[in-house]
């Protein structure tokens, strides 16, 4: 009886678990009511999208921070040009002709016609000496020489008629003759009283002043210096001496020769003489350059600068001298690439030349270098680069405005 009783409380138990079960799952939802909206999807990609990419602005940023700013130089391209190549040495100026005017006939003095340090052409009145004793010889020898002349004739006829010798003729020949050679002579002397200037140049500061007896052994009345062309004396150094005998000779050989202030134009000169021995002691040759004065400018023995040139150099590339820096490695120069980082370049560098230029061996003609600026680079930097602005250009602009101003 008991175990009937137990036995139906089990079943009545199964039958409750099995009405909950289905009532449990007659209340869970479909699969169908559990699917996401296509806005959410929607949703889910733009603030993906959007996170991303401040993820990599904050990154971009970032990365920006970290790289140093463009650095701010001055840029020049590379030229070609034909320059020279030449030595730079210091020299003097010496008169084209010395002249020593010296009194040629001995007398007083009677006038000066000219001004000291004035410029005279040749042919100028210098001196007037009293002319009158030569005068009055001259006189006296030509009326000798016109009785002579007269006697001669004479004899012409007697010797024609045979009356006199032959002998008589002859001595009246050689009379005459003696007679035209003293008048000559004593024009000769008449006309050294009048001195002249025997060359153009400058004259000097006078010996004597008028009233003077003078002479041939008297000093000299006065100096005169021809001063255009004029002379540039320079010397070579014996080390040079390799250099100046592989071009000399050449059609391009000239003597540059200028002033140190730089107040006159450069005058181009031809080499007139250059020494075959060096001079003990100081190891150099002596050279002479013939250089145009036209205007006096250059006076002798006045200190200036010669450029001997020797050769051109037919397109040579030319950078600003401040573009070429010089390191442990050697000179160097910063290149300029497209995108505005730079490169180091080793270069050979060459002379100066003008318009502060440098010849230099290593880049390319049009490219790019660094003129100031190079002690904050390193290769590979970025670079914001701006027209360098020659310094004589700067002086010439200064001067323009100047001159407007006024």
């Amino acid at each position: 009886m008991k175990l009937n009783t137990e036995t139906g409380d089990v079943q009545t138990l199964h039958r409750d678990v099995a009405k909950r079960s289905t009532s449990a799952q007659m209340k869970r939802p479909s699969p169908a009511s559990h699917r996401v909206p296509k806005w959410a999807y929607l949703l889910f990609i733009i603030l993906a999208g959007f996170v991303t990419y401040r993820i990599l602005q904050h990154r971009a940023a970032e990365t920006k921070a970290a790289q140093p700013p463009a650095r701010p130089v001055t840029v020049a391209k590379a030229i070609t040009k034909d320059v020279p190549l030449y030595l730079d040495e210091i020299g003097t100026c010496a008169a084209y002709e010395t002249v020593l005017v010296q009194a040629q006939v001995s007398g007083v003095i009677l006038s000066r016609h000219f001004q000291d340090g004035s410029d005279v052409k040749k042919g100028d009145a210098l001196f007037t000496i009293d002319p009158r004793p030569y005068q009055a010889a001259l006189d006296q020898a030509k009326a000798q020489a016109a009785l002579d002349q007269v006697t001669l004739k004479r004899q012409e006829d007697l010797v024609a008629r045979k009356v006199i010798s032959k002998q008589d003729y002859d001595t009246a020949v050689a009379n005459a003759q003696k007679s035209q050679a003293a008048t000559e002579a004593a024009q000769v002397n008449l006309d050294w009283c009048y001195i002249k200037s025997p060359i153009n140049g400058r004259i000097g500061l006078r010996n004597v002043d008028v009233g003077n007896l003078v002479g041939p052994s008297t000093a000299p009345l006065v100096t005169i210096q021809g001063l255009d062309p004029i002379y540039t004396d320079f010397t070579v150094a014996e080390n040079d001496l390799p250099l100046v005998r592989k071009y000399l000779g050449g059609s391009n050989v000239k003597v540059e020769t200028y002033l140190a202030d730089g107040s006159i134009t450069p005058r181009m000169g031809d080499l007139y003489f250059i020494d075959k021995a060096v001079q003990p002691g100081s190891g150099t040759v002596r050279a002479r350059g013939v250089t145009p004065n036209p205007d006096r400018a250059l006076w002798p023995s006045e200190f200036v600068r010669v450029r001997f040139i020797l050769d051109i150099l037919k397109n040579a590339t030319l950078v600003p001298s401040q573009a070429v820096q010089v390191s442990q490695s050697g000179p160097f120069v910063f290149v300029v690439k497209p995108d505005n980082t730079v490169d180091l370049r080793p270069v050979k560098p060459g002379q100066r030349q003008q318009g502060d230029l440098m010849v230099i061996e290593g880049v390319k003609p049009d490219e790019t270098v660094v003129v100031s600026g190079q002690l904050t680079l390193s290769p590979g930097a970025k670079v914001a680069p701006q027209p360098y602005v020659p310094r004589n250009l700067d002086k010439s602009q200064d001067s323009a405005v100047s001159e407007n101003a006024l």
